[in-house]
């Protein structure tokens, strides 16, 4: 039945992309949470709520928004999942103009799983809890699988704008296919995602694709694997 739950949600999440509002609505189908909410920040994109199930998990996201601290900070630097059950038990020496803030809000547990995509910062996803409550082994993986498929959602929905200028000569799209080759190769990943990180370079930068291409063939850019889950590959 749980497994089924999961597929739920994860059908939820494939046909809601063009519903941002909706993303961390699927999260509440399958594990023992409260609300859920996901956001945006980083070193990639500007720091907000893009989607909340209720008020409460929007105040979450906001509380560590304005302190700078907090569980969805650790989770995208370290790039691990935060697991907090039982804040209550929960030492004040990691956050503490955070957990003294989220005393008033009435909240037992908080779980923070980071969004990435290869080596951009997308945000993180929080998810709370009322009472103390645990994540299975099974549900942290399937939360990280799902938060997988989100980080891909929102990073399309950011680079969907008129901000990348199109491709349409022969030159730029043999460019741009030799330097999706490269990135396939840094980083082990599909010829779809290595092509969506050059868009998401391009979109960052506010440059054109094919520069960005240019800048990777020529070996000015380049996407390294990343050797530890911890860390964030860096120029």
């Amino acid at each position: 039945m749980t497994h089924d739950l999961f597929q739920v949600a994860s059908d939820a999440l494939s046909d809601s992309r063009g519903q941002i509002s909706d993303l961390a609505r699927p999260f509440l189908g399958f594990l023992p949470v409260s609300g859920a909410s996901i956001s945006t920040f980083g070193s990639f994109l500007d720091a907000e709520t893009i989607s909340a199930t209720d008020a409460r998990a929007g105040r979450v996201d906001e509380l560590q928004f304005d302190l700078g601290e907090g569980p969805c900070w650790d989770a995208l630097v370290n790039r691990r999942p935060v697991l907090e059950p039982d804040l209550a038990q929960r030492s004040s020496t990691s956050w503490p103009a955070f957990l003294a803030a989220i005393r008033q809000e009435e909240i037992g547990a908080i779980f923070a799983f980071p969004l990435f995509f290869g080596p951009l910062e997308i945000g993180a996803l929080d998810l709370y809890s009322v009472a103390p409550v645990s994540l299975s082994p099974k549900q942290q993986g399937q939360t990280l699988v799902l938060s997988a498929i989100v980080s891909r959602i929102v990073l399309r929905h950011a680079i969907t704008g008129d901000d990348l200028p199109a491709e349409t000569t022969t030159f730029s799209r043999r460019l741009i296919h030799q330097a999706t080759g490269m990135v396939l190769a840094q980083l082990g990943t599909t010829a779809e995602d290595a092509h969506l990180i050059l868009q998401a370079r391009a979109f960052a930068d506010n440059r054109p694709m094919r520069e960005i291409a240019q800048d990777v063939v020529e070996r000015r850019i380049r996407f390294n694997a990343l050797s530890d889950p911890g860390e964030a590959p860096r120029e």
